[in-house]
């Protein structure tokens, strides 16, 4: 079973950054595809950003030119730098990882299809972020 722990999360104001860390149990490179994800109160989840073995990504919309998502194999984390951070930033941010590699050896790691919940089998507890105006 992956674990994966965030960390990197509290309280800016509008304008700020965070950057976030996702630390895995297991070889990065070995799962294949990972991903952040958000859930603000009352909201579903939603994907932010998604990145590859092979260090693809893709974003949601609407961090696009104010997040960046990367990895570090040699530490097995994933980053999620926050930058101008907005109001509608505020939620609860959660790494996500495909443990089975079919997403990324499928070719679905960097699409549309896999910025759902669905598609990743093993979740950190999360991290809060609270961006304040």
């Amino acid at each position: 079973q992956v674990q994966l722990v965030e960390s990197g999360g509290g309280s800016v104001q509008v304008g700020g950054s965070l950057r976030l860390s996702c630390v895995a149990s297991v070889p990065i490179h070995t799962m294949g595809c990972m991903a952040w994800f958000r859930q603000a109160a009352g909201k579903e989840r939603e994907a932010v950003a998604i990145i590859a073995n092979d260090a693809n990504t893709i974003y949601a919309n609407s961090v696009k030119g104010r997040f960046t998502i990367s990895q570090d194999n040699a530490v097995n984390t994933m980053y999620l730098q926050m930058s101008d951070l907005e109001v509608e930033d505020t939620a609860m941010y959660y790494c996500a990882a495909d443990p089975s590699g079919h997403l990324y050896s499928g070719g679905y790691c960097i699409t549309l299809e896999a910025m759902n919940p669905r598609s990743f089998g093993s979740w950190g507890q999360g991290t809060q972020v609270t961006v304040s105006s």
